[in-house]
């Protein structure tokens, strides 16, 4: 895939995790934003310092401008990411087209970046538990999204070395297997921290955690079809035009 082909295609990663970040906003605003004023208000009525004293962010602001700015640039940066591995992956995972391959990004995407690490450090409300450990709580989300992109992409060198011996159905079991096995090794090793007090609603931690996992949800099922469509236009506009076949098949090794 040339040069040009490759700064076109992060234009458009970018436009999509734009177009995704808007969906995500309104489900953030609609979905995550009660949860976290609830969690706010139990945090207030249980704390013991009343004394106060003006917030230098409005709650108004943050829930409203502040959430908007945090969103779409997060939409946009990963937009941008996740093209730059379409391009990489186009062609060379299988014979796929461009919106499947979109797809499959996305969905790797998706449970790389947030469903393995949520299920070991799962999202907590703003301002409970103890602010003193947040380094520590921040620092070992991050170490298990790293941990999970090494453990994705050993896992798909594993299934394609594994594929000449066992093809291609087996090998990707075979895969999935090993990288399940490694990521529960990582869960069994890496400290847990749960720091919500006893007596913190369970059905809000619950509906505070399922609306972070739809606001995800939602951003990379945008990004998804919206880049797979502009991939799509821009690598294979015209299936009848003369040498285009040729031309936009596969990209250059």
């Amino acid at each position: 895939m040339n040069s040009i082909s490759v700064r076109a295609l992060l234009v458009r990663g970018m436009l999509a995790g734009l177009a995704a970040g808007v969906l995500a906003l309104v489900v953030a605003y609609l979905l995550g934003e009660p949860h976290v004023d609830s969690a706010i208000a139990f945090e207030e009525a249980h704390s013991h310092d009343h004394g106060g004293g003006d917030e230098p962010v409005s709650r108004t602001l943050q829930s409203t401008a502040g959430l908007a700015t945090g969103v779409l640039v997060y939409g946009v940066a990963l937009g941008g990411i996740a093209s730059l591995v379409f391009c990489a992956a186009l062609g060379r995972i299988g014979r796929f087209g461009p919106r499947a391959t979109a797809a499959l990004v996305s969905l790797g995407a998706l449970l790389t970046l947030y469903v393995v690490p949520f299920l070991k450090y799962p999202a907590n409300p703003p301002s409970v538990g103890d602010p003193d450990s947040l380094d520590k709580r921040t620092a070992l989300f991050f170490l298990m999204i790293a941990l999970s992109i090494l453990l994705t992409v050993a896992a798909v060198i594993l299934g394609k070395r594994l594929a000449p011996r066992l093809g291609n159905w087996n090998a990707t079991v075979a895969a999935g297997a090993a990288f399940v096995a490694a990521v529960g090794l990582a869960y069994a090793f890496l400290p847990s921290v749960n720091e919500l007090p006893d007596d913190f609603p369970a059905d809000l931690l619950w509906k505070f955690r399922l609306s972070s996992l739809a606001i995800q949800l939602v951003l990379w099922t945008g990004f998804g079809l919206v880049f797979g469509r502009f991939a799509e236009r821009l690598l294979a506009p015209r299936a009848g035009a003369p040498g285009e076949k040729a031309r936009t098949a596969a990209p250059a090794g």
